[in-house]
């Protein structure tokens, strides 16, 4: 198998995608002739032409209501918004349209598409381009909302989400996006969208995260593993809607202890939801210590100079861990 980075991954997604069916279609800001803000649509222009990648003007609510018609007729588009900062210009198409046809037609009409963008910190960018609002998308129903962290798990859950019947945002931690290298197969791969991934078993804590944050907690239940033996069980929830929640629970009545990583602001977010999955369920019986959280902080995303201090980071997390297993 190939190694090859996130930004790879995503691409051999399209590429195969696009080859197996003709109806699916790229279009965003810089997809074609540039091939993309990162490169993520690298090739697609020369193999497919304008007819399906399709270069649109800076106007995110257009490339979003495009999409909406364009699914609506047959086609699967994929849309990219260049930072998740700019996608709330999209907010009345995703929110008011693209989530809401399946209930509004009771069922005869669905809205397949994709709406990718890369989002969060660690690049030393702006605020608009590092933001991490997983949860304003989470919380829409009619919603699937998938976070990949590593390039074997994104390709495999994009290519999920292209065949979906409904709308599904796509969120790329772009901290990952060139950091790291996996094995990716060049045959077809596809994850079930909506099902965590239990990547590291343990018996004594559990620890749930996503995304780019889940560089920063392999490390810390590793370090905890060296110094103490602590046996960490890691979670990567994939999809954060839906939520799969039985996996959860399930982790929790095992170990009795529970820790969120989220780079997301602390309050409102969806380690709030991850830690009521458990609160209002019987695996709440099973707590031996208070959950805890590990978050960004409740402010706009810093410049570059303190973006560090405001990302969870691998002490961060081990200082939690150790907090509830204090208790």
């Amino acid at each position: 198998m190939a190694k090859m980075t996130m930004v790879q991954a995503i691409n051999l997604a399209l590429t195969q995608e696009m080859a197996k069916d003709e109806r699916v279609v790229v279009l965003g800001e810089d997809v074609g002739v540039n091939e993309g803000v990162f490169r993520v649509t690298a090739g697609l222009h020369k193999a497919y032409g304008d007819a399906r990648v399709v270069d649109t003007p800076l106007a995110e609510s257009a490339i979003l209501g495009t999409a909406v018609g364009m699914a609506l007729a047959g086609l699967r588009p994929v849309a990219e918004m260049q930072f998740d900062g700019f996608s709330y210009l999209m907010w009345g198409q995703l929110e008011g349209h693209a989530s809401r046809f399946r209930a509004r037609t009771q069922g005869r009409w669905t809205c397949p598409l994709v709406v990718r963008f890369p989002y969060g910190g660690g690049v030393r960018a702006l605020e608009h381009h590092s933001e991490s609002r997983e949860a304003m998308y989470a919380q829409i129903p009619g919603l699937k909302v998938v976070v990949p962290s590593g390039p074997r798990n994104a390709r495999a859950l994009l290519v999920a989400a292209i065949r979906d019947p409904d709308a599904v945002v796509f969120m790329e931690p772009k901290r990952s996006y060139r950091a790291f290298r996996e094995e990716v197969p060049e045959e077809e791969e596809v994850l079930e969208l909506g099902k965590a991934n239990v990547e590291r078993e343990g018996s004594d804590v559990t620890l749930v995260s996503w995304g780019a944050t889940m560089r920063a907690a392999r490390q810390a239940a590793q370090e905890l593993a060296d110094a103490r033996g602590v046996s960490v069980e890691l979670v990567d929830l994939l999809s954060l809607a839906p939520l799969d929640k039985e996996t959860i629970r399930a982790s929790v009545r095992k170990t009795g202890r529970l820790v969120v990583a989220q780079e997301e602001p602390r309050s409102y977010g969806v380690a709030s939801e991850v830690i009521a999955a458990v609160t209002d369920d019987d695996a709440f019986w099973r707590l031996v210590a208070p959950p805890r959280r590990v978050a960004g902080s409740d402010v706009v995303t810093p410049y570059f100079g303190r973006e560090e201090k405001y990302l969870p980071d691998a002490p961060r997390i081990a200082r939690a861990l150790e907090e509830v297993l204090a208790c």
